[in-house]
């Protein structure tokens, strides 16, 4: 054959083409081609799994081999000695080829997927959401970088997480496989992982960020409230406590301003709650509860002793409470402020 006739060459005349390596495949390169396929540029790309040098050459793009990470020849490894990359912005994780191509990427791809320009402020909030709560553990689990110091012993295995999934789609080791056998199931593991991804995207863009704008509205509209600004109401319910805290932050919000109750109606009835926000997003702990009176008590007995009417339970803990009325809620939350 001459060099005219090489397989590779005829690839490259013919379309872009993503290249990976063969063999045994892994989470972090099921999803870096699956989302290369999301962008302008590799969206038509063909795909060639191989680990010969000649024919990566060849390829337009190349993840997760070829001992080289260059983003100006498009060359995506993480194996080779002195890579160190991390995504930045507070992440510390080494990037596999999912983070590297996320990196790249990651903006545009989901700018394509929402039909908003790049340069909206909810692509860079979106952008580090879903490394955070997708990609950098899929980076981790990669580089073989535990959650926790060795000395530890887990008191249960998981080994349901999408790095797993992947990992059990790949042929038995007693199985007799073809490499078109193991490239299909390769395209079944880049779906898994990548359709995964696309879900939570969809769940961050169209629930979470929405509920992200409601608490700040919130917390820019609390001194109408009340003028300490340490109640925050909200017209209808949605998640509310991881957002608080991270805007709270971003907003440089004081201690002594930052909100003691939430305020919203019941999702499931027509009443209302108060909630005393934890000291942290996982902590059972509350910054003020509400009074230790009123803890345990219920309806009559709870309006008599607060003096507020419509009173329905206060929990034994003081973290929650409820009312039959916006105007209930407010009135205790006032006074659960000075108590």
């Amino acid at each position: 054959m001459s060099p005219e006739e090489h397989p590779a060459k005829k690839m490259k005349m013919d379309e872009k083409i993503i290249g990976t390596h063969n063999g045994t495949f892994h989470c972090d390169e099921a999803l870096a081609v699956f989302l290369l396929k999301r962008t302008n540029a590799y969206a038509n790309a063909g795909l060639k799994r191989t680990r010969d040098p000649a024919i990566l050459n060849t390829c337009d793009i190349v993840v997760d081999v070829g001992g080289v990470y260059d983003e100006k020849t498009q060359r995506f490894d993480h194996h080779q000695r002195g890579f160190e990359e991390i995504f930045g912005h507070g992440f510390t994780t080494k990037l596999s080829s999912a983070g590297l191509v996320y990196k790249h990427f990651g903006k545009e791809i989901i700018s394509n997927r929402l039909q908003v320009p790049q340069d909206d402020p909810k692509i860079e909030t979106l952008w580090l959401k879903l490394y955070k709560e997708y990609i950098e553990a899929i980076d981790a689990i990669d580089n073989g970088i535990s959650q926790y110091p060795s000395d530890l012993k887990p008191r249960y295995r998981i080994r349901t997480d999408v790095s797993a999934r992947v990992g059990f789609l790949n042929p038995a080791w007693n199985e007799a496989v073809d490499s078109e056998t193991v490239d299909a199931k390769f395209m079944q593991a880049s779906a898994l992982v990548g359709t995964e991804f696309l879900d939570r995207l969809d769940y961050y863009a169209n629930a979470w960020l929405p509920a992200r704008d409601l608490v700040l509205e919130g917390l820019k509209k609390r001194k109408e409230v009340d003028p300490s600004g340490r109640i925050i109401l909200f017209e209808r319910f949605a998640p509310w406590k991881e957002h608080l805290f991270e805007l709270e932050e971003s907003l440089a919000i004081p201690d002594e301003e930052k909100p003691i109750y939430v305020l919203y109606p019941d999702e499931t009835a027509s009443n209302w709650r108060i909630q005393a926000v934890p000291v942290s997003p996982e902590s059972f702990e509350s910054r003020k509860a509400l009074p230790e009176q009123w803890r345990g008590v219920r309806d009559d007995a709870l309006s008599q002793l607060s003096g507020v009417e419509g009173c329905i339970f206060v929990h034994a803990s003081g973290f929650i409470g409820g009312n039959k009325s916006k105007e209930g809620v407010l009135r205790l939350a006032s006074l659960a402020l000075n108590m």
